[in-house]
């Protein structure tokens, strides 16, 4: 047991010393015991100050009193002395030259006309039996005074005075050290009610991932409660002082948390939603053509041909519509590692131009393409730039021209793609990269579109480092650019080839070029 007792004492130490370490109460409860220390250390050297200033006026204005009847009535006769020792007072005969200091002139205008050129001593008792709280209780205020007949010492004696004072000392330090030792408890209380507010707020937080999936209602209930801690006003539950800023902020914090996590969970709850009723069409589709098949299909040629028709057209767009979803889950994971590399953006848009107008020979295709080079993942950008594509295709009509520009200016690569279609409504304009949104719900089966290529788009875009600009008007068109940081390298690469090139033809043959 003793083995026992002493292997764990030290753990314990060590924790009890790693608790106070990592603890913001056991911190802020020493800073404020040893600031509580000091300003009683200040104080008690102020009261003595005070104190010695007070004995020196209280001695003055003994030795004044006596040095004036002395004036007045002649020394005192040796009778008297007792009588003179009630008032802590003596007067004797100095021998020999007196020691001590005498008052500046400037000063002993401060003083009475008895006392002020007299000579100021302070006496201690030289008796070897008292100790040195008995040397200081025998402290006496001297002060010679001669005159033309007899020069005499008028003594106060300090003794009752300082044992007076030393005895308020002691009051004034024991109540210091039990407001100190009082101080170690009620401080660190006081610290966590204080922190109380932080905790609770933490322990919300917590909740968050502890407690599984919230619902809208319980989100909203949950931000309701913290959403009254603002700069303003604190909720009854959590009492913090309109002063205590920092709180302040951590709410503010904890509120923007909780709408972001809120929101969030509503786009999940809306994302899932409207990919259910993208999968519940083709479904309903491709059953009703089973059933017409059960029914009238077996032995109608006819019948049978529409219905296959019409199941490979909806499993392909649902298969569309899974690799899509499961693009921006990937995404959304952070799942996805781009392959980046340096690349002609410009050489990738003529051949996704070539790849287009070999499929869509219904509108008329122009370019204006600059030398740019990007640093990407060439495969992700060539998907982009089809999606901008694919929807100037299906939202431009039959005969009208779609252009495609690629342009470098202030080290930034434009890849736009414009077109002369139906156009955006100016209020649908910050929509239009909403997953599953749709400027024209009554045209969806008929293009084709889920709504999920532009969403896709901009994660790509984003993931580069870039952003997407759109211009659009109504009956007019619409102009969406992809921006990206040029590969300033590669292009200056790129210029010093071109100009060897050219040095390497000659004179001549640049001349006739």
């Amino acid at each position: 047991m003793k083995n026992k007792s002493l292997n764990e004492s030290p753990n314990s130490s060590s924790s009890i010393s790693s608790r106070i370490r990592f603890s913001i109460v056991w911190k802020l409860n020493i800073t404020l015991f040893f600031r509580m220390l000091g300003i009683f250390l200040v104080l008690d050297l102020f009261l003595c100050l005070l104190a010695a200033a007070g004995l020196f006026i209280r001695s003055e204005q003994t030795v004044t009193s006596a040095a004036q009847l002395i004036t007045e009535s002649g020394l005192p006769a040796p009778e008297a002395e007792q009588w003179l020792a009630i008032n802590e007072c003596s007067i004797t005969t100095p021998t020999g030259e007196p020691k001590g200091i005498q008052i500046p002139p400037p000063l002993k205008t401060y003083f009475s006309k008895q006392t002020a050129s007299g000579i100021r001593s302070i006496d201690l008792p030289n008796s070897k039996g008292l100790n040195e709280w008995g040397r200081f209780f025998g402290i006496t205020y001297n002060v010679t005074i001669e005159t033309g007949d007899q020069p005499y010492r008028i003594s106060f004696h300090l003794q009752k005075t300082l044992q007076i004072l030393v005895i308020m000392f002691a009051i004034v330090i024991t109540f210091e050290l039990l407001m100190l030792l009082r101080s170690i408890f009620t401080g660190a209380r006081i610290i966590r009610n204080t922190f109380r507010p932080i905790q609770e707020l933490a322990q919300t937080a917590r909740n968050l991932s502890t407690e599984g999936v919230f619902s809208p209602e319980q989100l909203e209930v949950l931000a309701g409660k913290l959403d009254d801690i603002n700069a303003t006003h604190l909720d009854t539950r959590i009492s913090v002082g309109d002063t205590q800023s920092e709180l302040k902020t951590l709410a503010a914090a904890i509120n923007g948390m909780l709408d972001r996590i809120n929101e969030s969970y509503r786009s999940q709850i809306r994302f899932v939603s409207d990919a259910s009723h993208e999968l519940r069409t083709p479904i309903s589709v491709i059953q009703g053509y089973v059933n017409l098949l059960d029914r009238w299909g077996k032995n109608d040629e006819k019948t049978l041909q529409e219905s296959i028709d019409a199941i490979k057209d909806e499993t392909a767009n649902m298969k569309g519509l899974v690799e899509q979803l499961l693009f921006l889950a990937r995404g959304d994971n952070n799942t996805m590692a781009l392959q980046l590399e340096s690349f002609e953006v410009s050489a990738l848009a003529e051949e996704v131009l070539r790849e287009t107008q070999m499929i869509d020979e219904g509108h008329v295709y122009d370019s204006k393409i600059m030398t740019v080079f990007i640093n990407g993942d060439k495969s992700l950008i060539k998907q982009a730039l089809r999606i901008l594509i694919d929807n100037a295709m299906k939202y431009t009509p039959t005969g009208k021209k779609i252009t495609i520009l690629i342009s470098n200016s202030d080290n930034l690569a434009r890849l736009t793609v414009q077109d002369e279609g139906i156009g955006i409504a100016p209020e649908a304009v910050s929509k239009i990269f909403d997953r599953f949104f749709r400027t024209d719900e009554s045209r969806a089966r008929a293009t084709g579109g889920t709504g999920l290529g532009l969403s896709i788009a901009k994660w790509i875009t984003e993931r580069h480092g870039g952003h997407i600009e759109v211009l659009s008007r109504q009956d007019i068109g619409t102009r969406i650019s992809i921006v990206l940081p040029a590969d300033q390298k590669a292009d200056h690469t790129m210029k010093e080839k071109n100009n060897i090139n050219l040095a390497k033809k000659g004179p001549l043959q640049n001349e006739l070029k």
